[in-house]
């Protein structure tokens, strides 16, 4: 698990124009829903996602082999609810993401839209999730709804049930 320190440069700054995109937006959101104890009151949103951005650098400071824990959960579960909030934005229909992960952090992602499977990615090392930059997690999560979108609308009857 990559958990920035304090004292360490931040990759996010404040005037990212990425944090402008609406699928950064939704993210914020669900990472500040996840937040139970109030930490991400006081903070940006450039802060907040700081740790969702692993440089070759912080990526290498983590380790190969590690079991994840609850807030790299958090973080994987936020990504597939707001790539699922866009879903429903493009496609009119509710998408459900399922996220199963073991204790050794291996799993399957998979968003639900109906009875239809629009989405299925298997996840492996989810200790080290996340992304070069916030673009590339802008383009991620586009490129998950673009297909996920078209594989509704081609099945769009079984999307509705």
């Amino acid at each position: 698990m990559y958990e920035a320190d304090e004292y360490e440069e931040r990759i996010v700054l404040d005037d990212d124009p990425f944090l402008e995109e609406a699928v950064i937006r939704q993210l914020v959101i669900q990472l500040r829903a996840m937040d139970g104890y109030g930490t991400y009151d006081t903070w940006t949103d450039a802060r907040v996602l700081d740790p969702l951005v692993l440089t070759k650098a912080r990526r290498k400071a983590i380790p190969v082999v590690g079991d994840p824990d609850e807030t790299v959960i958090s973080r994987i579960k936020a990504f597939y609810n707001a790539v699922s909030h866009m879903i429903e934005q493009e496609t009119g229909l509710m998408a459900a993401p399922v996220i199963n992960i073991s204790h050794e952090g291996f799993g399957r992602a998979l968003i639900l839209v109906g009875k239809l499977v629009a989405f299925d990615k298997v996840l492996r090392d989810v200790h080290r999730f996340g992304f070069e930059s916030l673009e590339a997690a802008a383009g991620e999560a586009q490129k998950i709804v673009q297909k996920a979108a078209a594989l509704i609308n081609e099945h769009r009857a079984v999307a509705e049930l």
